[in-house]
Parts: structure tokens; C-alpha cells; sequence
């Protein structure tokens, strides 16, 4: 570079002439200058393509999100759309409010029909139970008229009793007065252990099958002539005897009226009667019949004086045995349950008589409103 000096105008008319510059110390500053300038000329420019790049960086990540902002602008346009779509739909503020009475009144409804439900289920239940209490107080009734079950019958009235103490109801109070009288007196009657007398004949009838006759049999002894002791006879002659003993026998110290002697078949049929005058007995202890049961005893006993030994230990404990059970009771008077059951007839019909009433009132009340 060169320096110009601008000639000044000075009061003289003379001109200086300029000096020419002399070379050496200031031509190298001027070069170190220039080095200078250059390369802040290069920094200038690495710092401005650096600059660019990011210039370039920063456009293409903001073109990025333009481009993402541009997709969920259009996403957030169709959603838009989609909502303004639903909204078209909908239906105005008069059809809400009259869809919203009509939510209203079925809902009354619903409530209504549910409490009439659970009304009309919770007495058809309670007709359940009370039909059920009725049944049971004519079972036992059954029972004691067939079978004298004091046990069973004494339970079966006991849980018609407490179906009616489940109800709550004061109109019950009457038929629960003839229960407890007929429970009373159920508690009262003995209980026969009829079971016990069925197992107790039978074991006698085992003991009468092993009964000896009245009069014992003579039984064939051994054939050799070394048992027999009648005197110095023959084997012949003892033959004869032991034939002949079989059919005649002579007692002279008999204390008794002399009976026949009982044959193989009559034995059997005598045997056979004291075994049906023991299942007689048998039958009218389970079914409680006293005068029977008596009665069969009393043959049984008689049989047993007629036919058979009484001498022997078996006869007279037999004897001894069948006099002890007649003396059992198996009858007893069972209570009579017709006051009971006549009284819960009654208390039904006058509760299903009360909930028809109840049912046509409010069907009533409505037309009397309605009437001017």
C-alpha cells in the first residue's frame, strides 16, 4: 500500500516535492501487517463457514419440526374433524332433556318393579315355609297313627314350630299355642324300646329251636354186648329190649299226667308254633300293638308248658324270659294333632285372606282419586 499526501495550499508559491520513502524497517511491518490481516482474513472466513454449517443445521432440525409440527397440525385437523363429526351427531339440548326423562322414569320403573319383585319373592317364600310347616305336622301325624313314633313325630312338630316362630307374626299365635300342647304332650309319653324287644324275641327264638320235648328220647346206643348190663342175657335178647323201649315206657314214680310222646313231625310243628307266636310277638312290639303282643306271649308261654320240659335249666329260663318281656309296654295313647293342624289351616287362610286384601287397596285407591 501506498500513502498519497494531499498538497496543502500555504502562503508561499513555492511546491515541496515529495521524498521518496527510504526501504528497509518499514517494508517489513508492512509485510508482517499483511500476514496479520490474511490471516484474521482466514479466521474471519473458517468462523463464517463454521457459522454457515450451523446456520445450515439449525434450518434443516427447524424444516424438521416444521415438518412434524405441519403432521400433528394435520392430525390435530382430523381429529377435528372427527370430533365435529361426533358432534353433528349428538343429538340437540331438547332431545337431551328428553332422553334424560325418560332415563329418569325408567329408572322409577326399575326400582318399582325390583321392590314388587323382592315383595311378591319374600311371600312366596314364606307360603313356602308355612306349606312346608303344614306338611310336616301331617307327617307326624301319620307317623303316630301308623307306627306310634313318639321320636319322630316329636321332631316333625318341633320344626313346624319353629317355621312359625321364623315368621314373626302375631296372627300365628293361636296355631303356636295347639303346637306346644300337642309338643307337651308328645314329651310326655314314654318311649318303648321297640327295637330292643324285636332283637330280644328273636334271640328267644333261637333258644326255642334247642327246647328238649317233655318227655326225653330214648337214643340207640352202641350195638356191642359190652354196654349193655341187664343181667347175664344174650346180645339177642338186649336187642329185642333196646327195640322195644323205643315205643313202650313204663314210669311208675310219675308225677304228672302222662302224655304221649311227641313224633319227629310233631316235634317240628310244635317248635314251628312257639317260633310264630314269637314273630307275632315281634310284629306287635314294632308296631305297638299291646294287646297282641300279650296275646302272642301268652301262646307262646302256653306252648312251651305243654310241650316241653319244664324240669330242664333251658325250658324254665325260656319261660322265666317270655314272662319278663310281656310285662314290657310296647302301645302307648298317641295325642291326637287335628286341633293343631286345624289351627294352622286356619291361620294360613286368614293370611292369604289379609295379602289379597292388601294387594287390591292400592289397585282401589287410584279410581277413587280418579272419580270427581
Amino acid at each position: 500500500m501506498s500513502e498519497t499526501v494531499t498538497p496543502q495550499e500555504t502562503p508561499q508559491s513555492t511546491v515541496s516535492e515529495p521524498t521518496p520513502a527510504t526501504p528497509g524497517k518499514g517494508g517489513n511491518g508492512l509485510a508482517l501487517l499483511a500476514l496479520l490481516i490474511g490471516l484474521a482474513g482466514l479466521g474471519a472466513g473458517g468462523w463464517g463457514l463454521l457459522q454457515v454449517q450451523k446456520l445450515q443445521a439449525r434450518d434443516q432440525a427447524r424444516s424438521a419440526q416444521i415438518e412434524e409440527s405441519r403432521g400433528q397440525a394435520q392430525a390435530l385437523l382430523q381429529h377435528d374433524q372427527q370430533l365435529e363429526k361426533r358432534l353433528d351427531a349428538l343429538p340437540n339440548a331438547d332431545e337431551l332433556e328428553a332422553r334424560r326423562r325418560l332415563v329418569v322414569e325408567l329408572q322409577g320403573d326399575q326400582q318399582q318393579l325390583e321392590k314388587q319383585l323382592k315383595q311378591v319373592l319374600g311371600q312366596s317364600r314364606q307360603q313356602w315355609r308355612l306349606a312346608e310347616a303344614e306338611h310336616l305336622l301331617r307327617l307326624a301325624a301319620l307317623r303316630l297313627s301308623a307306627l306310634q313314633d313318639i321320636a319322630s313325630a316329636t321332631q316333625l312338630v318341633q320344626g313346624a314350630d319353629d317355621i312359625l316362630r321364623a315368621q314373626n307374626d302375631p296372627g300365628a299365635f293361636a296355631a303356636r299355642a295347639q303346637l306346644t300342647k300337642s309338643l307337651e304332650t308328645l314329651r310326655s309319653l314314654p318311649e318303648p324300646d321297640r327295637t330292643g324287644l324285636f332283637l330280644q324275641l328273636g334271640a328267644l327264638q333261637e333258644q326255642a329251636a334247642q327246647l328238649q320235648p317233655l318227655e326225653p328220647s330214648f337214643k340207640e346206643g352202641p350195638s356191642n354186648a359190652a354196654t349193655t348190663a341187664w343181667g347175664d342175657g344174650s346180645n339177642t335178647l338186649d336187642q329185642w329190649w333196646e327195640r322195644i323201649s323205643r315205643y313202650v315206657r313204663i314210669d311208675f314214680n310219675a308225677g304228672h299226667d302222662i302224655r304221649p310222646l311227641l313224633s319227629g313231625q310233631q316235634l317240628t310243628r310244635v317248635r314251628l308254633a312257639l317260633n310264630l307266636a314269637l314273630e307275632q310277638a315281634q310284629w306287635a312290639a314294632l308296631n305297638g300293638k299291646q294287646e297282641v303282643y300279650q296275646q302272642s306271649l301268652k301262646q307262646a308261654r302256653q306252648i312251651l308248658n305243654d310241650f316241653f320240659n319244664s324240669d330242664l335249666a333251658d325250658s324254665r329260663a325260656l319261660g322265666m324270659r317270655i314272662d319278663e318281656l310281656a310285662q314290657q309296654q310296647v302301645g302307648v295313647q298317641p295325642p291326637d294333632l287335628t286341633p293343631a293342624l286345624t289351627a294352622l289351616q286356619a291361620y294360613l287362610v286368614h293370611r292369604d285372606e289379609a295379602a289379597i286384601d292388601q294387594q287390591t287397596a292400592p289397585a282401589a285407591a287410584p279410581k277413587a282419586e280418579s272419580q270427581p
